[in-house]
């Protein structure tokens, strides 16, 4: 689709370089479909910070597993969220 737009020239010039794409289009393209993922694992990070391990006695040894495999895979989602935002463009 065509459309036009007022972009900032320098937050353009960051997403091309941040991108590594030559054209514009194809870097925006690309920057908003970054934006989109990052917010999508935000929502998971967010629902599963608030979920626990409720289906096993809180003192057993599968509720302590289920619990531990739940705070890794959050972990894991904050690991590559923070190590995405390293490449944040401003």
């Amino acid at each position: 689709m065509r459309i036009t737009i007022n972009i900032d020239e320098k937050l353009l010039a960051n997403v091309l370089e941040a991108t590594g794409e030559k054209a514009k289009s194809k870097a925006v393209n690309a920057a908003l479909r970054d934006y989109i993922r990052r917010k999508h694992v935000q929502e998971l990070i967010d629902y599963w910070s608030k979920t626990k391990a409720d289906d096993y006695d809180d003192y057993s040894e599968e509720g302590y597993a289920a619990e531990k495999r739940r705070e890794d895979f959050l972990d894991s989602l904050r690991d590559g969220a923070a190590g995405q935002s390293q490449n944040d463009v401003t």
